[in-house]
């Protein structure tokens, strides 16, 4: 689409902080810029304010970038600078000293170590202190900052020491012992941060200088080109840092949100409006400068290793703790806006002509909106039962085939390339044909409706059109490459290799694209789901959208230049021009006439990266540039005029092109076990330890179910009992109480795990992870959050009076919950284990536990005055789903009318809980994004009973006489 537009259903903008555009990136995520660099000096010298997770504020010092304190003369330097230096000194050193040889493979060792260390070794510091603050536990733990003088803290040298080191460099607004322990942790990471990274570039640009050359028989005027383009990426790289630092300042720099927070507004601009993730995308432009200016694919190479660890770095740590620090679901869905519900009462007026019984009908599609249920894109989405899926997977079979068993040579290269040719026509002028009807006359939608088809058939079928067409347009193509594409003779010399990195490069930068576009547009927009819906959804400019008003303009087939790079053949060349000059013609001729029709004045005029070039052209280039915008739309709008007038000619052929494309469719359409022991098992004795469980019963129904006419005469009856046991049966979801007992002396470091029974065969030791579904028996005493939380009760001594077992002595009890991600949400037969001292050796294990489901019987609950059962599953559905969804206030529903919290859309594994106990309960198997889809339990409701009304005459279950069943009471 020419810009992001949003699926109806999303919230818009993504909000952090404040209500202001969507940011992106940790470093344009985390900010303490309240002002642009315009800003007066008093707002400039203003005190920015910390906040402790713990609610604690403070005020953040100023500090400054890690270059200036190393090199400036001016910046007091304090011990860990010299070891940084001394260290930096080291590799230059080496350089100097070491013979040619062993200088590639010593820098090659030594930069791959620095650089485990910066996207491996921070990466896992920060992730545990994003997930567990274990960082701040540590420091906690080991007593490092509080004052000697109180008499805890045992290592009052190293106090005195970094005590000395922080307050040298922060002279204003700091005081070592005042500062929280969060800020002062942080310090002391940013000086191990100060350390990796300078090694880090250093020991590059040493790699760098001992692979440099220049190549046999390069030209004068070559060089020349290679030096100014490596400088000018170089020079481009430094700006790119220092306005990004502008930007964030030290703050965001070092990853100060892992530890605090600072309150404050942001404002983003330069760098950040240019590119995501600027300082890891385009951050790195400086590393291919200095490869070009070396000459080296050594040193190109271990760029791409390096980037693509930063990339990774992003992608699992600082992307997590972006969004969850940042970006956390909105609150409950508050009640719908007075439109929204003139468009509901809309919707089902039209739905109770198909059910007049139940005016109440949840909504999936109407005329205003598609279903948001079994999208089409991506591999999650795929469904054999689907026709498109079907099609689209054998004719790309069929293309593999063809394209390996048919010889390259002239003939055939010429009908791959043909073929191709053929495809992207099609794909951008007969689907953009189709679009245009559809935008000016609903051509497409009135076809279905003359049949008595809906809105929405008509948008599967169109959705099935497109994605066919887009898929064996890029298949196509990449057939003809492949028959096109000759292996160089020499892979270490020469040109060949770059082309084919930078082939290659391109190919990734347009996966890129595509998978950021379908994230900023959704199935809705990556359809083009506004040439068919009525309602148009409010403009956005998040994701790619931000830099780029049609990111397809540019970089949108970046991977088809990447073929012509890589084949270096003139008939891919073509078809790569031909595709470009053809999607440029679809968004001119398709795109913008819509989107001016349905946006207007919302329509924005330059992106971020256009306004910037803007911004930094001299004047006369600005007005050159204005004069040749003026020409161009001019020129468009003679091109439109013209097709305008030639449409009555060319709509007889267009038609009879379709209508044979519509009969083509028709016609094609081993495992090693590990046991922990601990060494100190002596003086312990099994006896004193005991664990007990507590949960909420299941339904009787559920006992009987064990029970049925598949046993023999004898097991049919229940069993007889010579005891007073009875069997523990807990519902499916709820939290569980474990109680448990131990010795005086038990280790802090014991804790309780919960397992299924038959993963286990020995009795005296666990030999299966517990996958987090584990609880201390003592708080702090592992750094995790996860070891902690659900500890009710810790070390309650009771008299050995009170033992059942004879012993007289003493003994230490506690209590703990098991709820949420720490239970099993499956059906089966579980126990708890009580470990020892961290490791695996069991000291008591519970009574086994059943987790069961019972099946709602319609013949055991009461009727509506109608007759119907529907009050019943919504009051049995309302219990299940609050147990799914770990009865948090935040997303579960007190009511069957009450909306689900937005967590349940965002993550799918509460939809996944609901459609199991459902399948199980009721017999009805759904997608969770049905569940999703409906909203609240009133809704999922109906669709149960309408599900159980539709299947009824397919079912297998018993029918009251002879006839089939029809589960009238639905």
């Amino acid at each position: 689409m020419a810009e992001s537009v949003g699926s109806p259903t999303a919230d818009g903008l993504r909000e952090r902080l404040t209500h202001q555009e969507p940011q992106e990136g940790l470093k344009d995520a985390r900010a303490t810029q309240e002002s642009p660099a315009t800003a007066s000096d008093e707002a400039k010298n203003k005190k920015t304010y910390g906040r402790t997770p713990d609610g604690s504020v403070f005020v953040v010092p100023q500090t400054h970038d890690m270059v200036s304190q190393l090199l400036s003369p001016t910046q007091p330097k304090n011990l860990s600078d010299l070891i940084v230096l001394a260290v930096l000194g080291l590799h230059i050193s080496a350089l100097y000293f070491l013979p040619a040889s062993a200088k590639r493979p010593f820098f090659a060792a030594v930069f791959l170590f620095w650089r485990a260390g910066y996207n491996a070794g921070i990466g896992y510091l920060l992730m545990i202190q994003s997930h567990h603050r274990r960082l701040v536990a540590w420091a906690k733990k080991s007593k490092l900052f509080e004052d000697p003088a109180t008499g805890r803290n045992p290592h009052p040298k190293l106090y005195k020491l970094l005590k000395r080191e922080m307050e040298t460099k922060i002279v204003e607004d700091y005081k070592f012992e005042d500062a929280p322990i969060e800020y002062n942790t942080w310090l002391v990471f940013r000086r191990v941060v100060d350390l990796i990274l300078m090694c880090d570039f250093v020991s590059y640009c040493c790699f760098a200088a001992a692979c440099g050359g220049t190549p046999q028989g390069e030209r004068v005027l070559m060089t020349l080109v290679r030096w100014a383009t490596g400088i000018a990426l170089i020079g481009f790289n430094l700006w790119v840092k220092l306005d990004a630092h502008r930007v964030v300042k030290d703050f965001a720099w070092y990853w100060g949100d892992f530890f605090y927070l600072v309150d404050q507004d942001l404002t983003f601009d330069g760098v950040f409006e240019m590119a995501p993730h600027p300082m890891y995308s385009v951050g790195y432009a400086g590393f291919y400068g200095i490869s070009l200016m070396a000459a080296s694919y050594s040193v190109l190479f271990i760029s791409i290793i390096a980037h693509a660890a930063q990339f990774a770095f992003l992608f699992f740590v600082e992307s997590p703790h972006i969004e969850k620090t940042y970006n956390p679901p909105p609150s409950r869905q508050e009640k719908a806006t007075a439109g929204a519900e003139d468009d509901k009462i809309r919707y089902y007026e039209e739905m109770q002509s198909n059910y007049p019984d139940d005016a109440s009908v949840p909504r999936l599609a109407s005329a205003l909106q598609p279903s948001p249920v079994h999208n089409l894109m991506g591999f999650n989405n795929t469904d054999f039962y689907r026709v498109t899926d079907t099609s689209v997977f054998l004719l790309q079979i069929y293309m593999l085939a063809l394209t390996a068993l048919t010889p390259s040579t002239p003939l055939y290269q010429t009908l791959f390339v043909l073929n191709a040719i053929a495809w992207r026509l099609w794909f951008s002028g007969g689907i953009g044909f189709l679009l245009h009807r559809q935008s000016t006359e609903k051509t497409w939608s009135r076809h279905f409706v003359k049949f008595g088809e809906s809105i929405e058939e008509a948008w599967r079928q169109w959705k099935g059109m497109y994605h066919l067409s887009l898929t064996m347009c890029y298949v196509s193509f990449a057939a003809a490459t492949w028959k096109m594409y000759s292996p160089p003779p020499q892979w270490t010399y020469g040109l060949a290799p770059l082309y084919h990195i930078l082939g290659a490069m391109l190919v990734l930068l347009q996966i890129w694209t595509v998978f950021s576009i379908y994230d900023s547009l959704g199935e809705f927009g990556w359809f083009f789901g506004d040439f068919f819906f009525d309602q148009a959804p409010k403009l956005t400019h998040s994701g790619i959208y931000r830099y780029l008003n049609n990111p397809e303009r540019v970089i949108g087939l970046a991977g088809v230049w990447g073929a012509v790079l890589i084949t270096r053949s003139k008939a891919i060349f073509w078809v790569a021009f031909l595709s470009h000059l053809l999607t440029l013609a679809f968004i001119q001729l398709v795109e913008r006439p819509h989107m001016r029709k349905l946006y207007g004045r919302d329509m924005r005029q330059d992106a971020g990266i256009v306004k910037n070039l803007k911004r930094s052209l001299p004047p006369p280039l600005r007005q050159w540039q204005g004069n040749f915008d003026k020409v161009l739309n001019e020129s468009v709008e003679f091109v439109e005029e013209f097709i305008e007038a030639a449409r009555p000619k060319l709509e007889s052929g267009v038609d009879l092109f379709v209508r044979d494309t519509k009969t083509l469719f028709r016609q094609y359409p081993a495992r090693i076990s590990l046991t922990r022991l601990a060494p100190d098992l002596a003086g312990y004795d099994p006896k004193d330890y005991s664990v007990e469980v507590e949960g909420v019963p299941s339904s009787a129904l559920a006992d009987t179910e064990r029970s049925s006419a598949k046993e023999g005469q004898t097991g049919r009856m229940p069993p007889r009992r010579t005891s007073s046991f009875k069997t523990l049966i807990f519902e499916y979801g709820t939290p569980i109480k474990v109680k448990w007992t131990a010795p005086l002396n038990h280790s802090k470091k014991d804790w309780v795990g919960l397992y299924m029974v038959a993963d286990n065969a020995s009795r005296k030791a666990t030999r299966i992870g517990s996958a987090g579904r584990w609880t201390a028996t003592n708080s702090n005493a592992y750094d995790s959050s996860t070891a902690d939380r659900g500890i009710l009760i810790s070390d309650t001594r009771v008299s050995g009076s009170k033992r059942a077992d004879g012993e007289k002595k003493d003994f230490l009890q506690g209590e703990m919950m098991f709820d949420g991600d720490k239970l099993w949400w499956t059906q089966g037969v579980f126990e708890f284990r009580y470990h020892h001292d961290g490791k695996h050796n069991v000291m008591a294990i519970s009574l086994p536990f059943e987790i069961k489901i019972g099946r709602f019987d319609e013949d055991d609950v009461e009727v509506d005055s109608n007759g119907l059962v529907r009050g019943a599953v919504e009051k049995t559905l309302l219990s299940v789903v609050r147990n799914c969804f770990d009865r948090d206030p935040d997303i579960a529903p007190n009511t069957v009318e009450q909306a689900f919290g937005s967590l349940v859309e965002r993550d799918g594994k509460f939809a996944r809980r609901v459609v199991y106990a459902v399948h199980h309960m009721f017999g009805i198997e759904f997608a969770p994004e049905v569940v999703q889809a409906d909203g609240n339990v009133k809704n999922l409701a109906w669709r149960i009973c309408n599900a159980k009304k539709v299947l009824a005459p397919y079912s297998m279950s018993r029918s009251r006489g002879n006839t089939t069943p029809t589960d009238s009471r639905y």
